[in-house]
């Protein structure tokens, strides 16, 4: 095995080493994984994606699998479920007070942190090759893709004589205005598969 095997290899051996860990300590909380995922989704989804059907899509898992997850998520307190308006029988997961109190403690914060230790060009590079990695998988999979709202092709700043103070700006596909909040957070409709999260 030449030299470039193997880094190819430790790289992928140090990504599952890392999530293995990572995984424990999430069992540690008491909480599975595919909760701490489900939690932290709709902690950075938009209001046009925290359904059942979206949270399924972003997991990549069965529909079986959401419904027992959000079903303990609810019990647990941590999650609540609610109309959508206008949308027949379609629901929205909202986190509750205990919901958003819970992720200021995600075990995955530690790795949020030791990232800012390295220094910037470390994390640059860091970030595109496995930003580049998770979108290889994800077009080689045609799973579904999400992205940020305002790096959408469909997000639309809106001139100052239409926007509005509280919604400045425009989803041309779903033809509604966007807040800043709606405007920085994740999309099931984001068309660009490239700006996948």
């Amino acid at each position: 095995m030449n030299n470039a095997e193997s880094s190819h290899n430790d790289i992928s051996m140090l990504i599952e080493r890392l999530a293995r860990i990572m995984r424990a300590a999430e069992h540690s909380t008491g909480l599975d994984p595919v909760q701490w995922q489900a939690l932290r989704y709709l902690a950075r989804c938009n209001r046009f994606s925290n359904s059942p059907k979206a949270l399924g899509k972003y997991l990549v898992t069965t529909k079986g699998t959401v419904s027992q997850t959000v079903k303990i998520l609810v019990k647990k307190e941590l999650l609540e479920k609610h109309p959508r308006p206008h949308h027949g029988r379609s629901i929205t997961l909202v986190l509750t007070e205990k919901g958003k109190s819970l992720l200021q403690n995600d075990p995955w914060k530690k790795i949020s942190y030791r990232a800012q230790q390295l220094d910037h060009m470390t994390r640059e590079v860091l970030f595109e090759g496995l930003f580049d990695i998770l979108n290889a998988e994800i077009t080689a999979g045609a799973i579904h893709p999400f992205g940020v709202c305002n790096s959408c092709n469909f997000f639309c700043h809106l001139p100052p004589t239409q926007a509005s103070t509280n919604k400045p700006h425009w989803c041309s596909l779903l033809e509604t205005g966007l807040d800043k909040e709606d405007s920085g957070k994740i999309c099931e409709e984001h068309e660009r598969p490239d700006q996948a999260l």
